[in-house]
């Protein structure tokens, strides 16, 4: 039977299973909290779905769920990360007040975390800063599963960046997309339904165009979206999450030397931009200006705006867990 549970309660049976497989005190409660913020957002390509995921990396010895972040303050606008092969979220949380302080003094500052394993949604990264009032650009490179445009095998990770802006008295816009034509979340939720890909998603291990989710899991690749425009996007990425953290390429993968490894570990660029320093802007007076012209255009609703009401439902109703999820909760928490 389906079991209905608040988010607090949902949050809590996250991190028992995270401690429970060798996840510190410190860095179980960041890594629940995104886990948690997927799924209670409706975004379940991201949420219980990957804790196995998790759970199993942690088993490998691929990621060290009790990694110490080592914050160092690099120069007047940017702070450097070594995350210790430990999980994002952590590195992320240990560096986020001085990127703030940065930030409102300078204007902008950037935050580079090398050495980090990043397998969840973006968005709940960045949403907290627009909260703030801080315009904000994140990036991730990852292990290969992408084929660059032209290309017959993988080479890019998926390389998500997501982006944020505060509104004046409203939750602030986000959005995060990957560069492939779909997230790789997507297409293990399909191949766990037992559902067939659209066209153009992806190739087998052979190259070869696919609608089965498994043979593009199975050593296959997805493909960029757009062609070539997705591709050079994914190429950016690579160079500013990667290149710029000094964290691995995509390509430099040693997961499949540690059996049962899921996550990738890469890099993390965050750019923090403060609107109310830059003079005459009157940004919070035009920015609704821009919005409105959105909708009058024809759009029916914002990026990140069903996530919101899938959030108020979730805050006021509680979140269903499925009897697959509930079942993988009960036998991680054994």
């Amino acid at each position: 039977m389906p079991l209905t549970v608040s988010v607090v309660e949902l949050a809590d049976l996250v991190t028992r299973v995270l401690l429970r497989h060798g996840v510190s005190a410190e860095n179980a409660g960041p890594v629940a909290e995104t886990i948690v913020a997927a799924e209670r957002d409706g975004a379940a390509s991201h949420g219980l779905l990957r804790l196995p995921g998790y759970v199993s990396t942690l088993k490998s010895g691929w990621v060290d769920g009790r990694a110490v972040p080592i914050v160092t303050d690099a120069a007047p606008g940017l702070v450097a990360t070594e995350a210790a092969n430990g999980f994002a979220q952590p590195a992320l949380r240990a560096s986020a007040l001085l990127l703030r302080e940065k930030a409102r003094s300078q204007g902008i500052a950037a935050l580079a975390i090398r050495n980090s394993h990043h397998f969840a949604a973006l968005w709940p990264d960045i949403e907290p800063f627009a909260v703030e009032e801080f315009i904000v650009l994140a990036m991730v490179n990852g292990r290969q599963r992408m084929a660059v445009w032209g290309g017959n095998r993988k080479l890019f990770g998926t390389s998500p960046m997501a982006f944020a802006c505060p509104r004046p008295g409203r939750l602030p816009l986000v959005w995060d997309q990957a560069s492939s034509v779909m997230a790789q979340g997507e297409i293990l939720l399909a191949a766990q339904r037992g559902q067939m890909l659209p066209e153009g998603v992806g190739l087998d291990a052979e190259g070869r165009p696919t609608t089965n989710p498994q043979a593009v899991l199975d050593g296959g690749s997805i493909l960029p979206f757009g062609g070539h425009k997705g591709s050079s996007i994914a190429f950016m990425i690579e160079i500013i999450a990667g290149a710029l953290t000094g964290g691995p390429f995509g390509f430099e993968d040693r997961s499949h030397e540690y059996p049962g490894a899921q996550t990738p570990k890469a890099g993390q660029t965050v750019i923090l931009i403060d609107p109310l320093l830059v003079p005459g802007n009157r940004y919070f007076e035009r920015i609704e200006g821009l919005f409105g012209a959105v909708v009058a255009s024809g759009v029916e609703r914002l990026p990140a705006e069903r996530r919101y009401t899938r959030r108020q439902q979730s805050l006021r109703d509680g979140i269903t867990i499925g009897d697959r999820d509930l079942a993988t909760l009960q036998e991680l928490l054994a």
